[in-house]
C-alpha cells in the first residue's frame, strides 16, 4: 500500500488495538487529523477542550483498562500542554503514547511558528521519546513506542512527527518482527537464591506485614497476594495506588499506610519484624522519616524496576521482577503459619481511637466530607469506579470508600496533579463503559480542568461529578492551620455557582447541604443518561486525620481529638 505518514500512523494504531484517542487538532498535526476521516469508523476521536485534558483522559483510560492510552496534539503549545499529564503518568507508571505534530523538518531549529523542542521538554517526564525524521522509520517507531510503554515498568512515550513526514508517502509494510532493544530486557523472574532467602525471612518472622502497591494491580497479582497473605496469615497494608489490590473487607487487610493512612497501619509497620514490599516504591509519603522507618524489620522488596531496589530504603532481599511471576515462584514452598498475637495487637490499634469514629460524632448541622464519601460508598454499594482529584477529598475517598476490586480507585499519586479527576474519569468511562464512574473532586482542582465538562456533554459520557465544595484549597489550608499559625494566605476561594455552571453546559445538577439529601443525590445522578454534577457544600475547616507531618517519624501522627477536645 502506498500510504502517507499520517495514514501509517492510523494503520499502526489499529494494529496496536487502539479504538479511541483523545486530542485537539492544530496546524502541525492537521495531516493526521485529515487521515482520521477515513478511519473514523474504527478509531473514535474525543475532542478535548485543553490538551492537558487529553493526556489525563488517556491516563484514566489506561488505568481503568490496563491498555495503552493514546493522546494527540499539535506542535508548540499543544505539545507543551501535555507535559503535566505525561509527568503524572510517569510518576504513577501508566502506559500512554502521546503523538504530537512538529514543524516541517527544514524549519526545525529556526524558531518557526509554534515550534518547540518537544523531545527536549518531555525527556525528564517520559519513559522514552522520539523525533521521527525519516518516514521509513515511522511504523517501527510506533510499534516500538507501544512496546516500551506497556512492558517492564509501564510509562508514557512521546512520538513527535514533523508535518512533512506526515504528508510524505511510501510503500507501507507493517513491521511484523518482534521488538528487540539491546539493553532493554526487563527481568520477570527472580533468582532462585533470592526466593529461598525471602522464604527464610518469612519462615522466621513473628510480626510480618505486607506492603501492597500499584504493581500488584498492574501485574494482575491479586490472587497471588491473597494466597500469600492467607496461607502465612500476614496482614496487608495498601499504598494509595494499591487500593483494591486486596479487598478492603478482607480480615487481613489493615488499610492504607502513610501520611494520611490508618494509624494501625503505620504503627504495625513501625513494630513489624519483616516488611514484604510488593510493587511499591517506598516514596516519602509512605515512609516518613527514613532514619526511623520500620527500625525493627528485615525487608523484602519486589519491583519490576531494578532502580527502585535500595533507592530509598535499604533491603535485605531485593528482587527485580514482575510481582505476579515472583509470587508464583515463592508460593509453592510458602509455609502455612499463624500469628495470633501479632494480628491481635493490630486489632487493638484498630479499635483504639479509630479515625472512622468521625462518622459517629455529633457535628450538628455540619455536612462533613467524610460522611459524604462514606455515604457515596454505601449508596453505590462500593462498586463504582471513583476517580479523584488531589487534596482533602482524595484522602477522604481513600479513607472512607473501601474498595473490593482492583483499578476502581484512580488517582494521581506521585505527582499529585490537581485537575486530574474530571478528564481522567471521562477516559475511564471510555475504557469501561458498563461501569458506574464517579469523579470525586474538590472545588479547587475541579476549576483547573472544568472546561472538560464540554467534552463530557459533546460525547454524552455518563460520568457523575461529585464536587466537595469547602470554599478553600482545603489541604493547603490544613497545613496552614497546623504549621503556619493559621495564616490562610491565598487559600480561601470565591467559587462560581457550580449548579449554574452545569446548567450553562446543559448538565443536570443538584446542590446538597445536609446529609439527608445524599441518598437522593445518588439516585438523581443515576436517573440521567449523560453527565451529572452534584455539589456537596461541606464544612469549610474539616481536618484529615491522622496526619504524619512531612519528614516526621511514621508513628508520630497527629491524631483526631476526641469530641470534647475540639474539632
Amino acid at each position: 500500500m502506498l500510504l502517507s505518514g499520517s495514514e501509517i500512523v492510523m494503520e499502526c494504531l489499529i494494529r496496536e488495538g487502539v479504538n479511541v484517542i483523545f486530542g485537539y487538532p492544530g496546524g502541525a498535526i492537521l495531516p493526521t487529523y485529515d487521515a482520521m476521516w477515513n478511519y473514523r469508523d474504527r478509531i473514535h476521536h474525543v475532542l478535548v477542550r485543553h490538551e492537558q485534558g487529553a493526556s489525563h483522559m488517556a491516563d484514566g483510560y489506561a488505568r481503568a483498562t490496563g491498555k495503552v492510552g493514546v493522546c494527540i496534539a499539535t506542535s508548540g503549545p499543544g505539545a507543551t500542554n501535555l507535559v503535566t499529564g505525561l509527568a503524572t503518568a510517569m510518576m504513577d507508571s501508566v502506559p500512554i503514547v502521546a503523538i504530537t505534530g512538529q514543524v516541517p523538518r527544514a524549519a526545525i531549529g529556526s524558531d518557526a511558528f509554534q515550534e518547540t523542542d518537544v523531545t527536549g521538554v518531555t525527556l525528564p517526564v517520559t519513559k522514552h521519546n522520539y523525533l521521527v525524521s525519516d518516514i521509513h522509520e515511522l511504523a517501527y517507531t510506533i510499534k516500538e513506542a507501544f512496546h516500551i510503554a506497556r512492558s517492564g515498568r509501564p510509562g508514557p512515550v512521546l512520538i513527535d512527527i514533523p508535518k512533512d513526514v506526515q504528508t510524505e508517502k511510501i510503500e507501507f509494510v507493517y513491521p511484523e518482527e518482534p521488538i528487540f532493544l539491546p539493553g532493554y530486557n526487563p527481568s520477570l523472574a527472580a533468582d532462585p537464591v533470592d526466593i529461598e532467602n525471602a522464604l527464610d525471612l518469612i519462615r522466621n518472622a513473628k510480626r510480618p506485614i505486607i506492603l501492597a502497591g500499584h504493581g500488584i494491580i498492574m501485574s494482575g497479582a491479586m490472587q497471588e497476594l491473597r494466597e500469600l497473605a492467607e496461607r502465612a496469615q500476614i496482614p496487608v497494608t495498601l499504598t494509595l495506588l494499591g487500593k483494591g489490590a486486596m479487598p478492603e473487607s478482607h480480615p487481613l487487610t489493615v488499610g492504607m499506610m502513610g501520611m494520611h493512612g490508618a494509624a494501625a497501619c503505620n504503627y504495625a509497620i513501625q513494630e513489624a519484624d519483616l516488611l514484604i514490599a510488593l510493587g511499591m516504591r517506598f516514596d516519602d509519603r509512605v515512609t516518613g522519616n527514613l532514619k526511623t522507618y520500620a527500625p525493627h524489620a528485615k525487608k523484602i522488596h519486589v519491583d519490576i524496576d531494578p532502580s527502585e531496589i535500595n533507592k530509598n530504603v535499604r533491603v535485605d532481599v531485593g528482587i527485580a521482577g514482575d510481582v505476579k511471576t515472583v509470587l508464583r515462584q515463592l508460593l509453592p514452598d510458602l509455609p502455612s503459619k499463624t500469628h495470633p498475637e501479632w494480628i491481635g495487637r493490630i486489632r487493638e490499634w484498630q479499635e483504639d481511637g479509630n479515625e472512622r469514629d468521625i462518622l459517629n460524632y455529633d457535628n450538628g448541622e455540619k455536612l462533613l466530607g467524610a460522611r459524604v464519601i462514606n455515604d457515596l460508598w454505601r449508596y453505590t454499594g462500593g462498586e463504582a469506579i471513583t476517580v479523584t482529584d488531589v487534596g482533602q477529598h482524595q484522602m477522604l475517598e481513600a479513607q472512607y470508600y473501601p474498595h473490593q476490586r482492583p483499578a476502581t480507585m484512580l488517582t494521581s499519586g506521585g505527582l499529585g496533579t490537581m485537575g486530574f479527576g474530571l478528564p481522567a474519569a471521562i477516559g475511564a468511562k471510555f475504557g469501561r463503559p458498563d461501569e458506574e464512574v464517579w469523579a470525586i473532586v474538590g472545588d479547587g482542582g475541579f476549576q483547573m480542568t472544568m472546561c472538560e465538562l464540554a467534552t463530557a456533554v459533546q460525547e454524552n459520557v455518563k460520568v457523575n461529578i461529585a464536587i466537595l465544595n469547602n470554599a478553600y484549597l482545603g489541604m493547603v489550608r490544613q497545613w496552614q492551620e497546623f504549621f503556619y499559625e493559621e495564616r490562610y494566605q491565598s487559600t480561601p476561594m470565591v467559587n462560581p455557582d457550580f449548579c449554574k455552571l452545569a446548567e450553562a453546559y446543559g448538565i443536570p445538577s443538584m446542590r446538597v447541604t445536609s446529609r439527608d439529601q445524599i441518598e437522593a443525590s445518588v439516585a438523581f445522578a443515576r436517573s440521567h443518561s449523560g453527565p451529572v454534577l452534584i455539589e456537596y457544600v461541606i464544612e469549610k475547616e474539616e481536618i484529615i486525620y491522622p496526619m504524619v507531618p512531612a519528614g516526621a517519624d511514621l508513628h508520630n501522627m497527629i491524631r483526631r481529638p476526641k469530641p470534647s477536645e475540639g474539632k
